[in-house]
């Protein structure tokens, strides 16, 4: 049991600390893109956290393999470089045991892979998607960025020279819009207010922008003649009641769903999702005799080696996966083969290592 706890401890904090970086960098680039979409005033900048929490179980379940691999790498390669497996082998630890040590915490990353794969990317993929979805389909001037002129699409830009300290009213608004006439003629509009804000109708759903003390004016291309309307409050609407959109890729869908569904690309997404916790037992198998290092060499003589291989497995995986979805790899053979192949290479690496002995 102290060996147990010793290995352990040892592979699942190498492993945090790799995960912690891998995930540092993952998410800091996904959260820049954000960033400058919500400067550009694609999305409010009150929805990042969300969108960056509900991502987090996709990067999850791609990171924690690698870090636990990685982990064993490391954990093992410092154990050799201190010949520390030398002496536990000496004492009758064979490499059998080592390997069934390290399934043990093998065990608890596949749980959490699969938590990840089979239900919390696949819901969290959902809500941002649709986040996002009803953040194209209406204009949301709650994403307007003082003292910038911003494109909303369908001909309107808006301006704000500021916004009050809780982010929920305009000062001197200035709005341009394409619009057309009753008779189908082109005319432009502009409006300007002293200050605005959205609000939304309770009872249809129907979102609108609320213009106080300005004026509105309407002018025809070619035309010297320009129409001039001065108010105290004007009301203009945004968009509709939202609906929700339909989003039936198979990666939004529950894995149960998954299961009924006989189209190609939901049977390659099932299997995508339940192979990435076979995975890690697969790169446990490999990790072991990968780890095995000569003193002289150092931790890290099989590292870059070892990355090879991993994203030689996962592109296999990905091509595979698509490949399925499009129907020119048969569903019915599916991943499976990839799986195999890698845990044959891992099986025929053991052998080789308990032959010339894994303290050698």
């Amino acid at each position: 049991m102290i060996i147990f706890r010793y290995l352990t401890r040892e592979i699942l904090l190498t492993m945090a600390a790799v995960a912690g970086v891998l995930l540092l960098v993952i998410m800091g680039s996904r959260f820049i893109r954000y960033f400058s979409n919500a400067a550009e005033g694609e999305i409010p900048a009150s929805i990042l956290g969300t969108l960056m929490l509900f991502h987090l179980p996709g990067f999850l379940e791609l990171i924690l393999p690698l870090a636990f691999f990685l982990g064993i790498l490391l954990a093992y390669g410092q154990l050799y470089l201190n010949s520390e497996i030398t002496v536990l082998v000496a004492c009758g630890t064979s490499p059998n045991r080592l390997l069934q040590v390290s399934l043990v915490p093998a065990a608890l990353v596949a749980i959490l892979v699969g938590m990840c794969s089979l239900w919390l990317t696949p819901a969290g993929a959902l809500h941002n998607e649709v986040l996002l979805e009803e953040q194209r389909s209406q204009l949301d001037f709650s994403a307007l960025a003082p003292g910038r002129f911003q494109d909303f699409g369908g001909g309107r830009t808006a301006y704000t020279e500021a916004m009050n300290e809780d982010q929920s009213r305009m000062q001197e608004v200035f709005i341009s819009e394409r619009q057309s006439r009753g008779d189908g003629t082109p005319e432009s509009v502009v409006t300007r207010a002293g200050t605005g804000y959205q609000t939304v109708d309770p009872e249809t759903g129907s979102r609108f922008l609320v213009l106080a003390d300005g004026e509105r004016y309407s002018v025809d291309p070619g035309r010297a003649e320009a129409e001039r309307l001065e108010f105290g409050t004007y009301a203009v609407r945004l968009s509709g009641a939202a609906e929700a959109p339909e989003l039936d890729a198979p990666e939004y869908a529950t894995t149960a769903a998954l299961f009924a569904d006989e189209a190609l690309p939901a049977r390659a997404q099932l299997q995508w999702r339940l192979g990435l916790p076979l995975m890690v037992f697969i790169l446990t198998l490999l990790a072991m005799p990968l780890s095995r290092v000569n003193p002289r060499q150092g931790r890290f003589a099989k590292l870059l080696p070892a990355i090879f291989l991993y994203v030689a497995y996962l592109s296999l995986l990905l091509a595979a996966l698509d490949a399925i979805g499009r129907g020119s790899w048969p569903v019915a053979v599916g991943m499976w083969p990839i799986h195999g192949g890698f845990l044959a290479i891992g099986l025929a690496m053991m052998a080789r290592a308990q032959h010339k002995g894994m303290s050698g």
